[in-house]
């Protein structure tokens, strides 16, 4: 069986990628950048995210920027619902997991959003080197 995706993974997955920092907001939140840009952040509670049975704000929600509105508009359309939006999302290109959602997803693929999230934010000569490297390691 394929191991799936915790918070813990995401941490190591994220902090794996080259030059990035990882901030704690004084709540415990994570935000991961690549030369002080975010691509992949804990938000704090916000009135667009709500829990479809409750109706509290969701807690446990982390964005992933994606390369484009297609790549977007892909991931929602995912079978199992663990990707979404809000309305203060739309037009950016980001996508929300909430965290208790990360185990519908295999570590591999959690490992393909850090990726990519990174990649969009990272100096195209540092993706660059770290994407020829990694071809050529077989991935």
């Amino acid at each position: 069986m394929t191991a799936v995706a915790t918070m813990a993974d995401l941490d190591e997955l994220a902090l794996a990628m080259p030059q990035v920092t990882k901030d704690v907001s004084d709540d415990g939140r994570p935000s991961y950048s690549v030369h002080g840009k975010s691509f992949c952040f804990h938000r704090s509670r916000r009135p667009d995210a709500l829990d479809p049975e409750t109706r509290e704000r969701l807690d446990d929600v982390v964005v992933f920027r994606v390369d484009d509105l297609d790549v977007k508009e892909l991931l929602l359309a995912d079978a199992r619902g663990v990707f979404f939006t809000t309305p203060h999302w739309d037009g950016y290109a980001a996508v929300l997991v909430r965290i208790r959602n990360l185990g519908r997803l295999e570590r591999d693929e959690l490992r393909d959003l850090v990726v990519d999230a990174w990649l969009t934010r990272a100096q195209k000569r540092v993706a660059k080197a770290w994407l020829a490297e990694n071809e050529l390691a077989g991935d």
